[in-house]
């Protein structure tokens, strides 16, 4: 973690990132950015402005009102009832969830089509001990078993529910609806949240999570404006094999499906010019 410009900064697999509420406006000059990149030694800056821009192709997944059981569908309801029924929904501890959790994150993670790799044990474990984030748990009710979790911070009165992990064997309980209903009515309805917010465009897996959240929850798309900036090398890279998107998207390699993210998150911020 650095600190620019009273700003926060924090590296996740070689960009630099903005440690702020979603909703913060972030400008920086050429200047500033390549300041920032040399001092960081980050391969790219990303951020985001405009909040809540009213279209575009870069957003957040947000919810910013909590009407109850009154707002969903009969369908929708429904599930979050058996849900209830079949799971406790708790907050738990960060030594709880590092000591019993690995087994719903690597299940969840068999799942993905994604060139990012799964923690270790032992750094899944280090990472929640150490984290500041706040816990939620998914408890079945026959078994006891932990199976699924979220984990959670707030910043700025928003809530942002950073990972969210089901155990693929316990979904036919439904216990994303029980999860996600649970969470929604205590930090927008008891907390009084700002809004409570799911993250980004997804750009490095296939997810459904944020349809189902929108179709589901009536989260909704809170448009911004994505800006990058490149070391100079490989904002070059960038630049050459950027005509090559599409082919380099075909090939089936680690290095070229990172390259891909690459470019067609370039495609998405060239979408703003």
């Amino acid at each position: 973690m650095i600190e620019y410009n009273n700003i926060k900064w924090y590296k996740y697999h070689g960009a630099l990132l903005p440690r702020v509420a979603t909703h913060q406006e972030i400008y920086l000059s050429k200047k500033e950015a390549k300041e920032l990149l040399k001092k960081s030694g980050a391969y790219f800056l990303r951020y985001t402005n405009e909040w809540d821009r009213g279209d575009g192709a870069f957003w957040y997944v947000i919810k910013d009102n909590f009407l109850g059981m009154g707002e969903l569908s009969g369908n929708t309801r429904s599930k979050i009832r058996r849900g209830q029924k079949r799971n406790e929904v708790r907050k738990i501890t960060n030594d709880y969830l590092a000591r019993h959790g690995y087994e719903v994150y690597a299940a969840a993670f068999k799942g993905y089509s994604t060139f990012v790799c799964p923690l270790s044990k032992e750094k899944f474990e280090s990472y929640v001990v150490s984290s500041k984030h706040e816990y939620w748990g998914v408890f079945d009710k026959e078994n006891h078993r932990l199976v699924a979790y979220s984990e959670n911070f707030i910043e700025e009165n928003m809530c942002h529910y950073s990972t969210i992990k089901f155990h693929p064997k316990y979904q036919k309980n439904y216990t994303s609806y029980a999860l996600l209903y649970e969470m929604n009515q205590f930090y927008l309805n008891d907390k009084k949240i700002r809004y409570v917010n799911d993250g980004a465009r997804s750009i490095s897996h296939d997810t459904n999570i944020q349809e189902f959240l929108i179709e589901k929850f009536k989260f909704r798309k809170a448009y911004v404006q994505l800006n990058i900036a490149y070391r100079w090398d490989i904002g070059l890279i960038v630049k050459i094999l950027y005509p090559f998107k599409k082919f380099i998207k075909k090939l089936s390699h680690p290095l070229a499906n990172k390259i891909s993210v690459i470019l067609y998150q370039e495609q998405i911020r060239r979408s703003f010019e």
